[in-house]
């Protein structure tokens, strides 16, 4: 037998429904805010993501899936959504249209990493991008689409982490007080954290290595190092949250793990699946689009996992949709029944309502049983005499009440019944 791979999972028709609700909530409050949808492809140019995740990146150094293909390029399965989409704004000439672009995305994403709760080897994201928009404004609207998915899902047990990691300029000072710190403790940092240690400093302070979050603990403070502009903004986002009530904490160890970010970054996390428990990190990216190819575009966003999210729902009790029945099962009676039942159900489909007949050649009592097994919401019974007389009685499957109905009007009691 051949197994699925190590940190995949497959989506079975009796969960599907879960995704199915997810997904719904999350492009209604994408059309809410009035961003519309971009779909990449799922391997781009392992370029991309040098350039744009950066070298020093945990997923760039350890966890991206990456291939030659018959062609002799360097090809890689997403690791994340952000990359592409900017690949898209730029190839795209989306730069030329009226600011700001407003756009989400679902996609699958690969990262070989050790799987954990919520976090697979293949696994899905939900993330909005919008660019060019320098103002804090647009910081806060991203933080609140995140906040309106949360709020229509019920999820209430989650914290707003907040930071800001800088510009180019002011993280030069923050990195050499950085090193200047690290530099004692230097010879007890993992192998991977001596390697950023020149290239990139910050990167340490994402490390997950025990002993690595220890030195950093007491690390110098970055929002000690802001720029007057970025300190401008920062200090923007916070009044922005004060004034729409929305709790957050400033923790100025978050960093995010991909190179792109500056300024804001922000994650909520939730007090409810342990310690890998942040569902939502976003934050600003205002160099990736120049450093993918395109024009200075400013940039901000953030990527959501659609399985972690379910973990959240389901860790809290909360709704996460419900399996979808069919409304109707007919049943038959005599072998003319059986013959004359498909076109009349593909016209009950054909007007918006579900419809499941007997493909297996049950009895009539095993397909009694069938429709109690599968919830279908109600029966109706044919034989002979109801397709001669036009008439059949509907039963409603929860109260068992029968109704007469006409054979050619069935259509009509739905929509009444709706």
């Amino acid at each position: 037998m051949i197994n699925i791979p190590k940190g995949t999972k497959d989506v079975l028709p009796q969960e599907s429904y879960k995704w199915h609700y997810i997904e719904n909530k999350v492009r209604g409050v994408a059309l809410d805010f009035n961003i519309k949808e971009i779909r990449t492809p799922t391997f781009e140019c392992t370029e991309l993501f040098l350039r744009g995740v950066g070298d020093t990146t945990d997923i760039v150094n350890k966890e991206m899936y990456t291939f030659t293909d018959k062609g002799n390029r360097s090809m890689t399965l997403k690791p994340e959504g952000t990359a592409g989409v900017a690949r898209a704004f730029i190839e795209n000439g989306l730069y030329a249209n009226t600011q700001p672009t407003k756009m989400y995305y679902i996609t699958p994403v690969f990262r070989y990493e050790r799987p954990q709760a919520g976090r697979l080897r293949e696994h899905h994201q939900f993330g909005i991008e919008y660019y060019g928009s320098e103002s804090y404004m647009a910081d806060v609207e991203v933080m609140m689409v995140a906040k309106t998915i949360f709020d229509r899902l019920g999820i209430k047990e989650l914290v707003l982490n907040i930071n800001s990691i800088g510009c180019p300029e002011c993280r030069k000072k923050y990195n050499e007080a950085l090193k200047d710190y690290l530099r004692v403790n230097y010879d007890d940092l993992c192998e991977t954290c001596k390697e950023r240690f020149e290239k990139n400093p910050l990167r340490i302070l994402d490390c997950k290595e025990e002993k690595c979050k220890a030195i950093t603990a007491k690390a110098p403070v970055i929002l000690d190092y802001l720029c007057d502009d970025c300190k401008a903004h920062h200090e923007n986002v916070l009044k922005q949250l004060d004034k729409l009530k929305i709790p957050y904490v400033v923790n100025p160890h978050i960093v995010r793990g991909l190179d792109y970010y500056t300024r804001t970054v922000f994650e909520f996390v939730s007090t409810s699946i342990g310690a890998q428990g942040t569902v939502c990190g976003g934050g600003r990216y205002n160099n990736l689009v120049e450093q993918v190819g395109g024009k200075p575009c400013p940039a901000v966003g953030f990527g959501m996992g659609l399985e972690r999210l379910i973990l959240t729902l389901e860790s809290l009790g909360l709704s996460v949709g419900e399996e979808e029945v069919p409304s109707l099962y007919i049943a038959t009676m005599s072998e003319k029944a059986k013959e004359d039942i498909m076109p009349f159900a593909l016209n009950l489909r054909a007007h918006g309502i579900s419809t499941e007949i007997d493909l297996m050649d049950r009895s009539f009592k095993g397909q009694l049983k069938f429709a109690n097994k599968i919830g279908a919401k109600y029966m109706l019974v044919i034989g002979d005499d109801e397709l001669t007389s036009n008439e059949a009685k509907i039963k409603d499957m929860a109260t068992g009440e029968e109704t007469p109905v006409k054979l050619d009007e069935i259509v009509k009691f739905f929509i009444k019944e709706a």
